[in-house]
Parts: C-alpha cells; structure tokens; sequence
C-alpha cells in the first residue's frame, strides 16, 4: 500500500482515538463548575459528594487523553515532514500555546481540585476547577486554532516555499475560528451532559445514592438540554454559513450538491453517486438548503461542477458523515427534551426506559464528533492546507510503507490496551457508586 496512504490512515487512528477524550474533560469540567457552585452556594453537601464522585472520573479521562495526545504531535516530524517544513512557522505557535498556557494550567488546577478538598477553601476549590474548565477550552481553543487555519489560512505570505507568519492575530482569527471553536466547545458541552446523565441514570436504577444521584441527573438534563439546542442555532448554523462561504466544495460535498442550483433542497436522505453526479434516493425539501444558507429561497448555490475534477472532495463520506451528525444532534434534543419534560412532572426518576435510554445514549455525542471531524477534513480533501498544498504532496520522502504500517499495528495495539483499561476502570468506578452525603436532610 501507498506509503501516503497509510500514513493519512495512521493519523486519522490516533486522532480519532484521541478525540474521544477531550470533548468529555471540557463537558465534563464546566459541569462540575456548576455542581460545585451550587453545592457552595446552598452549602449542600449532595453537590460536594457528586463533584468528588464525578472529579475521579475526569482525572482518569484527562490521564488517557494526554497519554493518547502525545503520539500525534510526533507524526509531525516523522510522516509529514513535507507540511511541517511547509507550515512549521504557523503551525508551531498555536500548539506552542496550548502546552504552555493550557496544559500546564489544566493539570495544575486539576491535581488542587481533586486533593484539594477540604485542605483548601470553597472558594479557592471551586476556582480550581474553574481554572481546570478554562485550561481545558484554551487548550482546545489553540488546537482548533491550528486545524482552522489549514481550512482557511490567513495571516501569512509565501516565501521561499515555505507559508511565513506575517499577522499573527490574523492566522489566529481566520475566517474558521470561531465558528469552529463554539460549534466544537458546545459538541463537548453536550458530551459532558449525556456521560453526566447516562451515569446518573445507572445509579437511580441501581438505586445507589439515590438523592445525590437526582440531583446530578436533574443538572445534567436541564444543562444538556439548553446545550444541545444551541448546537443547532445559533453555533452549528453559524459554522455552516461559514463553510458555504469559505470552503463551497465542502459545502457542496457534504449536502450532496453536484450541480449548481438555484433553489437548492436540504438532502435529508440519499446516496451519492459520483460516476452519475448525483444522489440516488434522494429526499429533500426544495429550496431550504438556499433560504438557510443565505436567507433567500432563490439563491444559487455552488455545485462540485463548479471546480476542478482534481480539487473537488470525495462526496460520499462528507455526505453521510454530515447527515448522521445532523441526525444525531436532533436526537440529542428530543432525549433531552423529552428527559426534561418528565423531570418537570417529577416523574423522570421513575420512566425505567427513558433512564435506560440515557445509559445507551452516553457515547453517542462522542460519535457525533468523529462524524463531525469526517465531515470536515475529508471534505476538505485533496488539500492539507486549503488551497495551499495538497496532501499528497505533504507526506515525508524517506519513511517507508513497511514502517508506517509496523507503527499501525503497534499504535494499534496500544490503543486497545488503553481503551480496555479505560473502560475497566470507568466501570469499576461507576459500579462503585458515589460515597453516602454526610447529611441529615437531604432534598431533591
């Protein structure tokens, strides 16, 4: 197999690994934010119990995180050498701050929150886990800042092949950034609420620590909720009006526009057919794709028959990753509307199905995000930078397929000895339960 091939593979294994645990640190942190402060607050110890509970679980997700974290950044210098030689100006600086600014403040204040009870004020542990909450979205603030400016660089001047930082506040706030940023932060936001929710859930019909175990149900759905609506407007319409605007062959790969059109239809179904240019079984409602792009039913938008053969995107994977995204994200909605709507009657604890439902829901915003993430980087195929260099063109010259593929297989084996872990753990500490509220009176 291709060497440039398999090292795309081999980056998309580890990152895709490493992606389902950053978004539950963030959702998972800000979370607890409120927990604690409303424990503080009400000087109710039931919060104390849930943050203690639920802190352990984030150190052992933040752990995996950085431990899975670490093999990317070495790809770099090994199988893309060509794009680091090509971007290593721009691209050094945003990752520079993340582990300097954001790592280091994240394990810092994580280590104070988790040993820090009771040694320190309320105060000052509920600003460590505050600080935890901040660290963890700079963090991904300046990863996502790097990934943005692949999408859509700016800031910059080409000079002796090689992209040179010219406006540095001009690379960090391309035309992506923060559509990218607040569509990815709330994603994470909704993935801290189900995994709160689903636990949650497992402890009511395990009927362990039952009152502590309400209170966190009740907080993540009523967070969840209000997240997960927010994820379809304003962040998720922002960033695709952005997309439509700065990358139209994505755009047009992910709604499965082949030709240009005015009055273009939102595909709710089909299935791309790129030796035919269009889609097969296609169900869709006339017109909306253009009203909500650009507020104009009429409005025309961009076909892949509007670009190169050899710059247009593959269409399949774009499509069906950013359907079943979307698709996703409405579930997220009805669950936890649906949750809500109960929890208001106070009959939420005793729906037996909704609470099982919860449990089976915990992983599905973290697919939602590799959909999410396929959805962007192939789409933006066959560049690595948009527009600037194209992937094939960034791989390294002297590292042999032999050698990527042996790293495959290794990684491979690594990530399956983490992931068992992970989940052993997780289980165990799950199964354990949070400890009894050192309280008289407790109230739900």
């Amino acid at each position: 197999m291709d060497a440039n091939v398999l090292a795309r593979i081999q980056f998309a294994m580890t990152v895709g690994f490493h992606f389902l645990f950053p978004p539950l640190t963030i959702g998972l942190a800000w979370i607890l934010v409120i927990v604690e402060a409303i424990g503080w607050k009400k000087k109710d110890e039931t919060y104390a119990v849930i943050g203690k509970f639920f802190g352990k679980i984030l150190a052992l997700i933040f752990a995996i995180g950085v431990a899975t974290g670490i093999v990317m950044e070495f790809q770099f210098g090994t199988n893309w050498s060509e794009y680091s030689k090509f971007v290593g100006d721009i691209f050094g600086a945003p990752l520079a701050a993340e582990g300097v600014f954001a790592f280091f403040l994240e394990s810092t204040f994580l280590g104070l929150y988790i040993f820090g009870r009771e040694r320190v004020s309320k105060g000052v542990h509920w600003f460590s886990i505050f600080m935890v909450a901040v660290g963890s979205t700079i963090s991904a603030f300046w990863i996502l800042v790097a990934n943005s400016w692949q999408q859509t660089p700016a800031g910059y001047v080409l000079r002796n092949g090689r992209a040179e930082l010219t406006d540095f506040w001009g690379a960090v706030f391309n035309p992506s950034t923060m559509p990218r940023f607040f569509h990815t932060m709330d994603a994470a936001l909704i993935a801290g609420a189900f995994l709160v929710a689903g636990i949650a859930a497992y402890l009511i019909l395990k009927k362990k620590e039952t009152a502590t175990s309400k209170k966190a149900l009740k907080t993540a759905v009523i967070f969840g909720l209000i997240v997960a609506l927010l994820e379809v407007f304003p962040f998720g319409d922002w960033h695709s009006k952005q997309v439509a605007k700065t990358q139209p062959e994505k755009f047009a790969a992910q709604q499965g526009l082949y030709t240009t059109q005015s009055n273009a239809p939102l595909e709710l179904f089909g299935i791309p057919n790129s030796e035919a240019h269009e889609l097969k079984m296609n169900f869709g409602i006339p017109g909306l794709l253009s009203l909500m792009t650009y507020g104009d039913a009429n409005a025309s938008i961009k076909g892949l028959n509007e670009f190169p053969k050899e710059e247009q995107p593959p269409v399949f994977l774009p499509f069906a990753s950013y359907h079943l995204m979307v698709l996703l994200g409405v579930l997220f909605i009805l669950v936890m509307a649906v949750s809500a709507f109960y929890l208001r009657k106070n009959k939420l604890y005793e729906k037996n199905f909704l609470l099982k439902l919860l449990i089976w829901a915990i992983p599905f915003p973290l697919i939602a995000c590799q959909f999410g993430w396929i959805a962007a980087e192939v789409g933006r195929q066959p560049w690595i930078v948009y527009k600037l260099m194209k992937t094939s063109e960034a791989a390294s010259q002297n590292v042999a397929a032999g050698e990527i593929l042996f790293s495959i297989i290794l990684f491979g084996l690594i990530y399956i000895f983490l992931g068992s872990i992970f989940v052993y753990l997780l289980v165990r500490k799950i199964k354990s339960g949070p400890e009894p509220v050192n309280t008289r009176e407790v109230h739900v």
